[in-house]
C-alpha cells in the first residue's frame, strides 16, 4: 500500500520528531555536583570555550568593562571567596568575574564555563558585600547547575518538534508554542535552584543569606515595581522567590 504525499509527510514528521526525542533522552547524564539529572549534550570543555568566545562580545553589549580596578579587585575578591569555599572550587571551571560599565541595566547573569557578569548599574545599588555575595553565588550556581548546557539541549529539542509538526502536521505554530512553555518552565526552575545554591554558598562562605532576599526587593525596585506576568516570564516573581529563598535558608542553616 502507498502512502499518500499527506499521509508521507505525517510519518515523516514523526520521525523527525522521534528522532529528537531520542537523542534528547539519551544525553541524560546525572549533575554531581547538584545531583540531579539532565540533558546535556556539550562536554565541560565546549562550556568552557563557549564562555571565554562570548565573554568579550557580552562585555561589549554592555559598554565594556567598568574603568574601576579597586571596584573590580572587590568583586573578584568575594567571588573567589565564594568558590573556594564552596562545591565550586570542585567543578572543571574556571570562575572569572567581571564588572560591566553600563550604568542603566540592572542585571548579573552567567555564561557556561564560570564566566559571570554584573553590570554597576545593579553594583550601584547594593547596600553590603552579603548582598553582592548572593548576586554572585546566584550567578556561580547557574555555572555549577550547568543551566546554560541543558537550555541548549531543551532548545534543540524545540526545534526539533516544531520541525516535524511544520513537515507532518503543519503545526508548526502549537509546537513551537510547546517548546517556548518548555523553555520557560524551565528557566524559572533554573533560577530556583540558582536561588538554593546561593543560599548554600553564602552560608559556606560565611556570608548572611538573608542579603539574597534584600536582593530581590533590590531587583522588585528596579522594576519600577512592572512586570510581566510570571506565566510569560522566563523568571520567577521575586515575591515567590522570597519564599523559596526563606525556606533554603531554614534548610541549609539547620544542615
Amino acid at each position: 500500500m502507498k502512502l499518500g504525499g499527506r499521509s508521507l509527510k505525517i510519518v515523516l514528521g514523526v520521525a523527525i520528531v522521534a528522532f529528537g526525542l531520542v537523542r534528547y533522552c539519551g544525553s541524560q547524564e546525572e549533575n554531581p555536583y547538584t545531583g540531579r539529572t539532565q540533558a546535556i549534550n556539550l562536554s565541560t570543555d565546549e562550556e568552557i570555550a563557549i564562555g571565554l568566545q562570548n565573554a568579550p562580545i557580552m562585555a561589549e553589549q554592555h559598554g565594556g568593562l567598568h574603568p574601576d580596578a579597586q571596584l573590580q579587585e572587590f568583586v573578584d575578591q568575594v567571588g573567589k571567596k565564594l568558590v573556594d569555599n564552596t562545591i565550586a572550587r570542585e567543578t572543571p571551571y574556571e570562575y572569572e568575574f567581571h564588572l560591566l560599565r553600563d550604568p542603566n541595566t540592572v542585571n548579573a547573569f552567567a555564561l557556561p564555563g564560570g564566566q559571570i557578569f554584573i553590570t554597576y548599574a545593579l553594583m550601584e545599588r547594593l547596600d553590603s558585600e552579603d548582598q553582592l555575595a548572593g548576586i554572585l553565588g546566584h550567578e556561580i550556581g547557574h555555572v555549577v547547575g550547568r543551566h546554560s548546557a541543558e537550555r541548549i539541549a531543551q532548545s534543540e529539542l524545540a526545534n526539533t518538534v516544531a520541525t516535524g509538526a511544520q513537515v507532518g502536521a503543519d503545526a508548526g505554530m502549537l509546537a513551537s508554542q510547546i517548546g517556548q512553555t518548555l523553555l520557560l518552565k524551565n528557566g524559572r526552575g533554573d533560577e530556583l535552584e540558582s536561588d538554593d545554591l546561593g543560599v548554600k554558598f553564602m552560608i559556606e562562605a560565611g556570608y548572611n543569606p538573608e542579603a539574597l532576599i534584600e536582593v530581590m526587593q533590590i531587583l522588585k525596585e528596579a522594576s519600577g515595581g512592572q512586570s510581566v506576568p510570571e506565566f510569560q516570564s522566563s523568571h520567577p516573581d521575586p515575591e515567590n522567590r522570597i519564599e523559596k529563598i526563606q525556606a533554603a535558608i531554614k534548610k541549609y542553616r539547620i544542615n
